[in-house]
């Protein structure tokens, strides 16, 4: 009998050791195909622990993530849907406005061909994610790091998390990899100067996983890394900048110490599972949300190149979607294995509930499938991937939209409506024999492009995608077809004008909201995450309070200064109700104040504020501002 479970156990996924193992999934932010060591394909990034990882379970060759932009590939990963059927295929979900459905404009500029949708800007709670299924079986569940995919009331604390940190709702770390941080109500260790945010966010791992030791936990480290702004520790940027070949197109030193810091996160909580002994018995899946950042500026240079892969973050290309993969399951995945299977962020969540034995729930259905097969080292022949990108990309590889399909060595790319009177156009490689994509096979090979094409029509109608349609305001004499996938000269930047701001807000300015007085309140609106109301106060000084009348949701938000040095300090205050409520936030300056903020927090409904005081505790003085 005993014999038996054991290898009933073995089949189901679970560690002799306990019937539910761990589950950390580690998603790492704009980290390309070459920007590990995993593939042979840098010679600047170190990356020990992910290499590490990848000895300990099976490293997938051709890993895709769902989108080529992070967004969609979380809701991907998190529920196992298609961003075609979520809707959500551009990353705006810090956007203030609430949009749960896609929709398409009647029409757009004449200079294109079709019109692309509008997505939504929130993850919708009603589906069933990930984290919901687990904590059901019993997990704890705790989110780490960066979402995006929404504020309260679609953080992840209503997405299945028990616990959520830093609990921001932004695209990138708040402010700056280096502490001090922007984050709401998320402070450095006072005792760690300069500190990382992923080595806060490692420790922050790591006091969850030896509270749930002796229990299955879930946990979700989406990093921030390797996402702009790009910035890192000194010492690691001057130990890249003497390693540095001006021949290689990877020799951005800062960029080179984030992969670093990032890679030290992940050799953190290595560690921790040794020394905790629970190693045996954690699932551990890595991979990245989409492709390498190959735009920016950084050091002279471009954060990161994916050669060989043609393009990188924001296209179809592979660039923009082929990421690193590996998964480690203890029983099920063999030591040092690698797999050339096509894996994709939707199969995850399918692939975990088939392992561990779980069923979805009533009528849930899943765009990914499970690639158990192939972690047991068998192959995925004949699956296809999909990537839904409707939308007009603004980086030198741009494609109009666009979705594609992969399986085996072929991908296609369909441009919609991008051909003769409103055909579609498409775009055939052979990635086997040409990785870089360099050569269009579609007019030497039509019935396997209406082979593919017939994939690519089936999978838009079974999500229900809302795809672009013919620009009814298309011009031809504006359109230029020689302009794609080339870089377009920047425009010269007109000198920004003088911004006084709103003269009822008597020297108060709004940023990342839009704010208007009535009746001597302030109402503001079209609330961002980085919503506040700055003012000069550089006439104050030294120890002050910061009074203010104001009616909000209840939150944690904070009032900051900003002296000359540039470098901000923050209170925290606590909102209490939904009613006019009078907030006092101490402030302990030792100079002049500066510019001050006060931020409000991110809400649906307006934010009112009746009257601002600053009052200086030594000298007496006030200014106080009645709208």
């Amino acid at each position: 009998m005993k014999k038996s479970f054991f290898f009933l156990a073995l089949l189901a996924g679970f560690s002799p050791a306990a019937e539910k193992p761990n589950v950390i999934i580690i998603l790492a932010d704009d980290l390309g195909w070459s920007d590990t060591t995993l593939y042979g394909t840098t010679k600047f990034y170190q990356t020990p622990n992910v290499e590490r990882l990848a000895k300990r379970g099976m490293t997938f060759t051709r890993a895709y993530s769902a989108s080529p932009l992070c967004s969609p590939t979380r809701s991907a990963l998190l529920t196992g849907l298609s961003p075609a059927r979520t809707g959500i295929t551009t990353p705006n979900c810090h956007m203030p406005q609430v949009v749960l459905e896609a929709t398409v404009a009647k029409k757009g500029p004449p200079n294109q061909k079709v019109v692309q949708p509008n997505p939504p800007t929130r993850l919708k709670t009603e589906y069933r994610t990930l984290a919901e299924t687990l904590r059901d079986a019993g997990y704890a569940t705790g989110h780490f790091g960066k979402w995006h995919l929404g504020p309260e009331p679609y953080s992840p604390l209503q997405q299945g998390f028990d616990v959520d940190v830093p609990h921001h709702p932004g695209p990138g770390p708040a402010g700056s990899y280096i502490a001090p941080w922007k984050f709401a109500d998320f402070d450095a260790d006072p005792d760690v100067p300069d500190q990382h945010i992923e080595d806060r966010m490692a420790k922050e791992a790591v006091a969850f996983m030896e509270k749930h030791k002796d229990h299955p936990f879930y946990l979700n480290y989406w990093m921030f890394s390797v996402h702009a702004p790009f910035d890192a520790k000194k010492a690691l940027i001057e130990k890249h900048r003497a390693r540095v070949n001006p021949a290689d197109p990877q020799r951005s030193p800062t960029y080179a110490a984030m992969v670093e810091s990032m890679d030290d996160a992940i050799g953190t909580l290595l560690d921790t599972l040794d020394r905790l002994k629970i190693a045996n018995n954690t699932l551990i899946l890595f991979t990245a949300d989409n492709g390498g950042n190959m735009y920016d500026k950084i050091d002279d240079t471009t954060p990161t190149s994916n050669a060989p892969l043609r393009g990188g973050k924001a296209c179809l290309f592979e660039g923009g979607t082929r990421v690193p993969g590996i998964v480690v399951w203890p029983g099920v995945t063999q030591a040092g294995a690698r797999n050339d299977a096509l894996v994709q962020s939707e199969d995850y969540y399918p692939t975990l509930l088939d392992g561990l034995g779980l069923k979805p729930a009533p009528e849930q259905r899943f765009d990914g499938s499970s690639i158990l097969p192939a972690l047991k080292g068998g192959d995925l022949h004949g699956k296809a991937v999909f990537q839904y990108f409707p939308h007009y990309g603004t980086v030198p590889d741009w494609l109009p939209p666009a979705v594609s399909v992969h399986r085996d060595e072929w991908k296609l790319i369909r441009i919609f409506h991008g051909g003769e009177n409103g055909a579609h156009r498409h775009l055939l490689f052979n990635l086997k024999n040409d990785l870089s994509e360099k050569t269009n096979h579609a007019a030497e090979q039509p019935a396997l492009v209406a082979e593919l094409d017939a994939l690519i029509e089936t999978f838009l109608k079974d999500t229900h995608a809302v795809v672009p349609v013919v620009n009814p305001a298309f011009d031809a004499k504006q359109y230029h077809p020689e302009l794609e996938g080339k870089q377009q000269p920047k425009a010269k930047a007109k000198a920004p004008a003088k911004d006084d701001g709103d003269p009822a807000l008597q020297g108060w300015k709004a940023r990342d909201c839009k704010a208007t007085v009535k009746d001597g309140i302030v109402r503001v609106t079209n609330i961002g995450f980085e919503c506040f109301l700055g003012f000069g106060a550089s006439k104050h000084s030294g120890s002050s309070t910061a009074t203010f009348r104001i009616k909000a949701k209840p939150g944690t938000s904070h009032f900051d200064w900003v002296p000359k040095d540039g470098k901000a300090q923050r209170a925290l205050f606590t909102l209490k109700g939904d009613d006019w409520q009078e907030i006092t936030v101490p402030i302990p300056a030792t100079g002049p104040l500066g510019i001050v903020r006060l931020y409000l927090p991110m809400q649906e409904q307006p934010v009112e504020v009746d009257w601002i005081e600053l009052r200086s505790t030594e000298g007496g003085k006030v200014t106080r501002t009645e709208f």
